[in-house]
């Protein structure tokens, strides 16, 4: 039986309503793989916490933002072979809306972070089209 090396990631799909139009919060990658490209925050959780206490940290070294693990809802997990170039790597997608005042700035592994219209989407990287898409989804 052949075994591979996995790794666990965690995305979080931030939103807020302003002015009565539907943001989310995304950051623009400084590192491969699709460096420059938009995606959600996020990233790989480390081996001594919890794939929600990761999500917080990693929201908050993205972007500032900071929201306590028991405010995040957790959506789904997204584990596609081929979903991340660099190798198997499942994420878990969690999802929280913040009040409309949300300040941000990009930190870390982010060279910006921005509010676009959920209408309004940049290209993406990796699956997280795709994982906006679902959380949407169950959200209606």
């Amino acid at each position: 039986m052949k075994t591979t090396e996995t790794e666990v990631t965690c995305d979080l799909v931030i939103y807020k309503n302003e002015e009565g139009r539907n943001l989310i919060l995304l950051i623009q990658r400084k590192n491969d793989p699709y460096k420059g490209k938009w995606a959600l925050p996020g990233g790989f959780i480390e081996t001594d916490e919890t794939v929600g206490a990761g999500a917080a940290r990693e929201l908050k070294e993205e972007t500032n933002v900071e929201i306590a693990e028991k405010d995040l809802t957790f959506i789904d997990y997204f584990d596609q072979p081929d979903r991340d170039p660099r190798g198997r790597i499942i994420s878990f997608a969690f999802a929280a809306e913040v009040p409309s005042e949300t300040k941000h700035n990009a930190s870390d592994d982010a060279s910006e972070a921005r509010w676009f219209p959920l209408d309004n989407l940049p290209e993406l990287a990796f699956d997280h089209k795709e994982i906006i898409e679902y959380t949407i989804q169950l959200k209606s």
